[in-house]
């Protein structure tokens, strides 16, 4: 089966560019001696994560329940689920560890953390810390996280962070410094909690920006990242990878012609509708276009429109865009986490048009 041969919008994953992704970041914790626990929020296959896996102690990152059990279902037990848990979520956990997984949850609340606690069958918690990103957790130095703590007692596995910030550094030593804070308010975190008499044996920090630039990691037990293995043109953009390092396109069909532009099937729905690329140096719109083989042949030319399952592509003067309606092109996507979701399985190939796999994913929560 060729790409030619697909129906479209759907999604092409060069598996070997994913490789190579993967590589990269194992050389980088190697060198820092640092766990991966990859975050699959992006991927959901199993297929991937056998491979983000590999060589690694085997732990994973969720943000959904569907993950949870999806990824438990096939034998993958060490899960974090990073998300803030609720009291109502946690007779599901309960269900998943006693079949086997060992899910570890998140909160910052000290009512969860008693219903934690509480549980007939509690699971090993951690303690989110905000270490300046202001979405969830407690600062490092707040009271709030010693009374946690001791709501949590027994079941306080440790403490972890997101620096998702970091996405808004515009240079490498900017990542680096957002990248220290992280660190240092994790450590922190983790020294009060251990000096007021608890176990801290985790200490996760991470975003892919973060961890690929980080000057050291001395404290942090495992970090998490996930965007690094697909790519996207936002990450190339901030320099977590380089362009060619973007393993996930939309393949998708000229439906439609114009002067200067033309009009396919992939719109807001099969590409996203993020304008990440907006506020960094260079705007894709909504996604740069590349021909069937995932080259870039046309310059500059870009989805300037998204509607819900159409797109507009724009020509770089320099490179016309002349195809027929039936023609098959690629899209890389500014976010592609995002752009994944709508989706339910991957068209694998490996540096051609062939189709070497098909590779399920989990969606929904």
């Amino acid at each position: 089966m060729r790409l030619a041969d697909l129906p479209t919008p759907c999604l092409v994953l060069d598996r070997d560019i994913l490789q190579r992704n993967l590589d990269t970041m194992a050389q980088c914790l190697e060198r820092h001696r640092v766990a991966l626990r990859p975050h699959m929020k992006t991927a959901k296959s199993i297929d991937v994560a056998r491979l983000a896996t590999a060589g690694q102690p085997g732990g994973i990152t969720v943000s959904t329940l569907a993950e949870a059990e999806y990824f438990a279902g096939h034998s993958v037990t060490d899960i974090l689920y990073a998300v803030g848990i609720t009291p109502q979520k946690l007779d599901k956990i309960a269900k998943l560890n006693g079949a086997g997984a060992a899910v570890i949850v998140l909160t910052d609340d000290l009512d969860v953390a008693e219903a934690i606690a509480s549980h007939p069958r509690p699971p090993r918690a951690l303690i989110e810390i905000d270490t300046g990103e202001g979405r969830g957790g407690v600062a490092p130095d707040d009271d709030m996280l010693l009374a946690v703590a001791a709501r949590l007692g027994s079941c306080l596995a440790g403490v972890m962070t997101h620096a998702g910030h970091s996405y808004a550094g515009r240079s490498l030593e900017a990542i680096a410094e957002i990248a220290e804070v992280e660190r240092a308010g994790a450590v922190r975190a983790a020294e009060r909690l251990r000096a007021a008499g608890h176990a801290v044996p985790i200490v996760s920090m991470g975003s892919s920006p973060t961890v690929r630039h980080a000057g050291r990691l001395d404290g942090v037990t495992e970090v998490r990242a996930g965007v690094y293995m697909f790519g996207d043109l936002f990450q190339a953009e901030i320099g977590t990878h380089d362009l060619d390092s973007v393993a996930l396109t939309v393949l998708t069909s000229v439906i439609g012609r114009r002067p200067g532009r033309l009009l396919v099937d992939a719109g807001g729905l099969a590409l996203s509708k993020d304008r990440s690329t907006a506020d960094a140096p260079r705007d894709y719109g909504f996604g740069l276009v590349l021909d069937v083989a995932g080259k870039r042949s046309f310059g500059d030319a870009i989805v300037r429109r998204a509607y819900q399952e159409h797109g507009v592509l724009e020509a770089d003067p320099a490179y016309p865009l002349d195809f027929s309606v039936g023609a098959k092109l690629r899209i890389a996507p500014n976010h592609t986490c995002m752009t994944a979701a709508a989706h339910d399985r991957y068209f694998v190939v490996a540096g051609s048009d062939e189709v070497v796999a098909i590779w399920p994913r989990v969606n929904g929560w």
